[in-house]
């Protein structure tokens, strides 16, 4: 038996949608070419970012279309792209101090800590505490709170001083990787004997072989070395 279709929204026209798809697939099964606002559908790279609301509820609701379920009398429109502050800067000129988050982003201090970007991250992520860290100048603590970050705009999109969260996060986490994050002994190791050619040899081999030789020592290695 077919499953009992239900009435979803979609920029103001109603469709009649089979419960069980995702809001990306439902838009889909209305006759929505998605060309924009859809990118990975495994809920990584933030593309489809959607805002809703439900029949008799005041609640705004912040989710991703390829992740979200659709529900009845479920109202939605989705933000693909949401235009925000985004510094210019060349990340090797820069300096990972407090400083340098403020001279970029000098909205970061405008920050009233009403909680609504937190509230719009479809990630769940604490947005709202790691605004508190950079404002703090604490850029470590801002690469680790804002890791899962996806870039989907957000909360940007409900600020009301006009942060850009997410770009005021990323240069955070890119000042940590290039500054301050804990260098790798054995990844420097490494690098060193690539630069001295040590694989230039075995490489060599491996480009002189046949797709089939290529693909019977593919089988043949070891995936786990002890």
């Amino acid at each position: 038996m077919s499953e009992e279709l239900v009435p979803v929204f979609i920029m103001g026209k109603r469709y009649d949608v089979p419960p069980s798809l995702t809001i990306m697939k439902a838009m889909e099964y209305a006759g929505y070419q998605l060309i924009r606002g859809v990118g990975c559908r495994g809920g990584f790279c933030g593309a489809c970012g959607t805002v809703y609301r439900l029949r008799d509820d005041d609640t705004l609701y912040f989710c991703l279309a390829c992740q979200t379920v659709v529900q009845p009398h479920m109202y939605l429109v989705q933000i693909p792209f949401f235009p925000a502050q985004r510094a210019e800067y060349d990340l090797s000129k820069l300096v990972p101090r407090p400083e340098q988050l403020f001279s970029l982003y000098p909205e970061l201090l405008r920050c009233l800590g009403c909680g609504t970007c937190t509230k719009a991250c479809p990630q769940d992520l604490d947005v709202k505490g790691y605004m508190a860290a950079a404002m703090r100048g604490d850029i470590a603590r801002v690469a680790d709170m804002s890791f899962d970050c996806i870039m989907c705009g957000l909360c940007a999109a409900r600020c009301p001083v006009g942060e850009a969260q997410y770009n005021i996060a990323i240069l955070c986490r890119r000042l940590y990787g290039r500054y301050l994050a804990p260098r790798s002994q054995h990844l420097e190791d490494r690098l060193a004997e690539i630069k001295a050619g040590k694989f230039d040899k075995p490489l060599e081999e491996l480009k002189s072989l046949g797709v089939e030789e290529l693909k019977e020592r593919y089988k043949a290695r070891d995936i786990e070395p002890r």
